[in-house]
């Protein structure tokens, strides 16, 4: 299984950013995915999650929902984070996250991901 991040960038607040998570490996539209951020001196964090099939759900953390849409595109195998309205807090590493199934409840935890990739970088000034 290979997750690999890209689209990650320095933006100024208020600026939007589109990330991309290519995958290969694995059956895409048969696992559950996140994206997920850590900052410097933090803790791992659930930022967005996506169920695949084609009654497919979304969910938030607090923190950005209304700003940032997680979507998938089965025929490229490709996950996306698009975020809007940034804010300098929102300055991390982002990481997408694989998993065969996940409980909707804990779709957002860390330690429910198996497959994970290297992250992009994305700065807020």
């Amino acid at each position: 299984v290979q997750l690999v991040e890209s689209g990650g960038d320095s933006v100024h607040a208020g600026g939007s950013l589109k990330l991309s998570c290519a995958t290969a490996g694995y059956h895409f539209s048969s696992c559950d995915m996140g994206w997920f951020r850590q900052a410097p001196g933090k803790e791992r964090e659930g930022v967005a999650a996506i169920t695949t099939g084609v009654a497919s759900r979304t969910y938030y953390a607090d923190s950005v929902k209304g700003r940032f849409t997680i979507s998938q595109d089965n025929a490229k195998n490709t996950l996306y984070l698009q975020m809007n309205s940034l804010k300098p807090e929102d300055t991390a590493m982002y990481y997408c996250a694989a998993e065969l199934f996940v409980d909707y409840r804990k779709r957002l935890r860390v330690n429910e991901y198996t497959y994970w990739g290297q992250g992009t970088q994305v700065t807020v000034s």
